[in-house]
Formats: structure tokens, C-alpha cells, sequence
């Protein structure tokens, strides 16, 4: 991830969303290094009170320090795993609405609730004045092909592995040029299309090797081109984050192994329905798409 940003007005919004000191509002202040710093002091000062830093907009995402003695956390009524040192990683969707409560519940009972307003993004957003095409109604046996392909897409992210990676600062799987965003869609004639739900890097040619943006424990990797993301890559990086790299045309690494952050695990590729070789990256947390970007430090 990014040294984290404080999402608000100013360091007074983020002081009152996170509840945090001097400190907190000089490292809001002082660039990425200071804010750097402050996320790796979460671990080490626990109050009576949440700490908070991170995205807080929609497709983005807040790591936070849970106040002493909670013994239950949640967000939006939904419980929110904890690390044994306080710390938890919450996500919101690319339609996220615009506000989220997170309660902790202390081991006297007592409840501390934070209201957690999310800011809406500016979507690439594409009108075309034509109805969307009509596509071929799907056969039978792509039906029947497809919907074992799910299956194995809901397995590998039902799966919580106790990697860390979660709590690093995120890589640039690949260094090209950004072919697709996350959030992007076309409208025809008024009906909304899909959104695009990751990151497209184009190199311009198959076979560049991308690697692992944070650690990971590799959870499918297939064993054949699915119909629509080729060879699929998912990797689970912790606390219910998982990333996934369609269209390879390589795969290095297998289930169950763990993957470093910059360990090369695949190669690029035009596998499944693609238009060129690219990597297409998505970030889920639970079922919340999540925008890569907002991951990512500039690209080098």
C-alpha cells in the first residue's frame, strides 16, 4: 500500500475521523516518509479510541488500530478481523455509499462508535449513444464450463490465510502503460455496461514477468485458460485481501505456495477473452472491488 493519506478537508478532518495526537497531524502534514511513519506507530500506541489511516473513498480502503481492550469489532454490523496486535484492515466497494459505521465493543460492555463518511470518486464514464450489442445467447456447455470457473473463483477467496501482506506497502506488479482503469464504464443509450473492475498493464508484448505487489499465499492457479481471465493468478495476501492477474501467459507458481512482495510469480500474456497482452490486476476485500491504484506509489 501507500504511505497512507488522511481523507478530509484537512489534518483537523483527520484528526477527528482517526482521533489521533500532534504526531498524526505532522505526519498528515510532512509527506509521504512522516505518514509512513505513523502507520508503523499504530502497532506500538494503543488508547481508548480507534486509530485510523488509509483511502477513505469508495474502491479504497483504511488499516486501522482498534482501541484497548476490544473485544469485537465491526463494520456495518459485519465482524472485522483483528490482529493479535489490534490492528485490522477494513475496504470499501467501487458503489460504496456514502457512509459506514465501525463500532468496537470493549470487555466492559462498553461500545465506541465511529461514523465514517465516504467521498465519491469521478468515474471515467463513457455514453454511447447506442444500445449495447446483442450477444449470442451462451450455449449450454459454456454455461456448465463457466459455472465450475466460478466455483473455483468463490473457493480460492472463501480461503483466509494468515499471511502479512495486508500490512505492506504495495508494488507495481509490472512497469507499462496503463491500458484500463479500475471503475471505468460505458453507458449504451442510457442501459450501464460493466465496470472495469482492475488495472490493465500493458508492455506491449507477451511474456514480460510480473511480480507478487505483497506477500501471499498463492490460492488458484490455473491449470488451463478459464473463458473469459485465461490463466488465472489469485493470491491471498491476509485479513480477507486477495489480488488476482488475468490473462497470463505463464503461470510460475503454485497453490499453496507463499509469494514474497517483488517475487516474480507470472509472466503477461492474452489468454482468455483479451485484445492484446496486458495484465488485468483486481483487488477484492470480502466482496468489496477495490481500486490498485490507490495501492500503489508512482510507478517507476
Amino acid at each position: 500500500m501507500t504511505a497512507p493519506r488522511w481523507i478530509g478537508i484537512g489534518a483537523l478532518t483527520a484528526l477527528i475521523l482517526a482521533g489521533q495526537g500532534g504526531d498524526a497531524a505532522r505526519a498528515a502534514d510532512s509527506g509521504p516518509a512522516a505518514a509512513s511513519a505513523a502507520v508503523t506507530g499504530l502497532a506500538t500506541a494503543r488508547g481508548d479510541d480507534f486509530r485510523l489511516s488509509g483511502e477513505l473513498t469508495q474502491g479504497g480502503w483504511l488499516r486501522g488500530l482498534a482501541p484497548a481492550g476490544a473485544r469485537l469489532v465491526q463494520l456495518n454490523g459485519a465482524p472485522v478481523e483483528v490482529a493479535p496486535d489490534g490492528q485490522f484492515l477494513i475496504a470499501f466497494d467501487r458503489d460504496s455509499g456514502p457512509a459506514a459505521t465501525l463500532t468496537a465493543t470493549l470487555a466492559n460492555g462498553r461500545t465506541l462508535t465511529r461514523a465514517l463518511t465516504i467521498s465519491p470518486r469521478a468515474w471515467q464514464i463513457e455514453r454511447v449513444p447506442v444500445g449495447p450489442r446483442p450477444g449470442a445467447t451462451p450455449s449450454e456447455a459454456f454455461q456448465r464450463i463457466r459455472a465450475g470457473e466460478l466455483a473455483q473463483i468463490n473457493a480460492a477467496r472463501s480461503i483466509n490465510s494468515p499471511s502479512e501482506g495486508w500490512r505492506q506497502s504495495f508494488l507495481w506488479p509490472a512497469t507499462g502503460r496503463i491500458s484500463g482503469r479500475f471503475g471505468s464504464q460505458r453507458i449504451y443509450n442510457g442501459i450501464p455496461g460493466s465496470y472495469h473492475s482492475g488495472l490493465d498493464i500493458a508492455t506491449g508484448t507477451s511474456g514480460t514477468p510480473f511480480v507478487a505487489p505483497a506477500d501471499g499465499v498463492v490460492i488458484l492457479a490455473a491449470e488451463r485458460p478459464f473463458t473469459l481471465e485465461g490463466n488465472l493468478l489469485m493470491i491471498d495476501h491476509g485479513m480477507g485481501l486477495n489480488s488476482a492477474f488475468l490473462h497470463c501467459s505463464q503461470i510460475l507458481v503454485k497453490v499453496g505456495d507463499r509469494v514474497r512482495r517483488g517475487q516474480v510469480i507470472g509472466r503477461i500474456g492474452a489468454t482468455g477473452r483479451a485484445t492484446g497482452p496486458h495484465l488485468h490486476w483486481s483487488i477484492k476485500w470480502r466482496d468489496a472491488r477495490l481500486d490498485p491504484l490507490l495501492f500503489l506509489g508512482a510507478a517507476k
